[in-house]
């Protein structure tokens, strides 16, 4: 039997802020995660390398504005932290 992987509970201890704000959180990891899925089939968080979350930050949303990349980066801040790992992630031009 397969399980599907789910975000929120990964998220969980993590999450803080208004119900809107760990709302976006979820939605923006879930896109995330997908993003990830189709370039690199690396389904759960703990397969993921530091390069895999850059590579969202730089390329995937080099289209985007400044805001919508810093909000991203704060999501990719809190999966971080939930991995427990010391990556560092830094906007160019912010």
């Amino acid at each position: 039997m397969s399980r599907t992987f789910d975000m929120e509970v990964f998220l969980a201890g993590v999450l803080t802020g208004s119900h809107a704000t760990r709302k976006r959180h979820l939605r923006q990891a879930k896109i995330i995660q997908a993003e990830i899925v189709a370039r690199w089939q690396r389904v759960t968080p703990w397969t993921w390398q530091r390069k895999h979350l850059a590579w969202f930050l730089e390329h995937h949303l080099s289209q985007r504005s400044e805001a919508t990349r810093y909000y991203y980066l704060l999501t990719i801040r809190l999966l971080a932290q939930s991995l427990q790992t010391s990556w560092v992630f830094k906007l160019k031009g912010i």
